[in-house]
């Protein structure tokens, strides 16, 4: 299975936040610690705030934050909410009635087994998961630890 790129920078997104210590990121501060577009972080940011995965506030000192504290934030909430699909197989698609083995067909069966590992190991992992004993975080994201914007380059 592989995650789209959006679910990829959800992550990112998150994790830029959680590093942030509660205080509003700016999305042209996280485009540029990841060197990706503001356009495309606005697309994504949609399906986190309706999702409370995060909090905006609009406004010239406005910006982003973690809806709720990255302990409570799994890797399966943000995938579940990027992701349209977990079909590892035609057989897992709505119109798989067409196959004569879909109740007997043990692929099936070992491929959903799978799928449910793999959103239990998700499950099992938190943005504070992903940040925490990595001291050089903030270094690496360029955020300034007194102010919590981007250091200039």
């Amino acid at each position: 299975m592989r995650l789209t790129r959006q679910t990829n920078y959800a992550i990112r997104i998150l994790m830029y936040c959680a590093a942030n210590d509660g205080r509003l990121s700016r999305i042209p501060e996280i485009a540029q610690a990841y060197t990706v577009s503001e356009l495309f972080l606005f697309k994504i940011l949609q399906p986190l705030v309706e999702h409370e995965l995060v909090t905006t506030v609009r406004g010239r000192n406005g910006g982003v934050k973690l809806g709720r504290p990255a302990a409570e934030i799994t890797l399966f909430d943000v995938v579940r909410v990027t992701e349209e699909s977990f079909a590892m197989a035609e057989c897992f698609e709505n119109d798989a009635a067409d196959c004569p083995l879909i109740d007997s067909c043990a692929l099936n069966a070992a491929l959903r087994q799978a799928l449910g590992a793999f959103f239990d190991v998700l499950e099992s992992h938190t943005i504070a998961d992903l940040i925490k004993d990595r001291p050089m975080m903030r270094d690496l994201l360029k955020i300034d630890a007194t102010t919590g914007h981007a250091i200039a380059n």
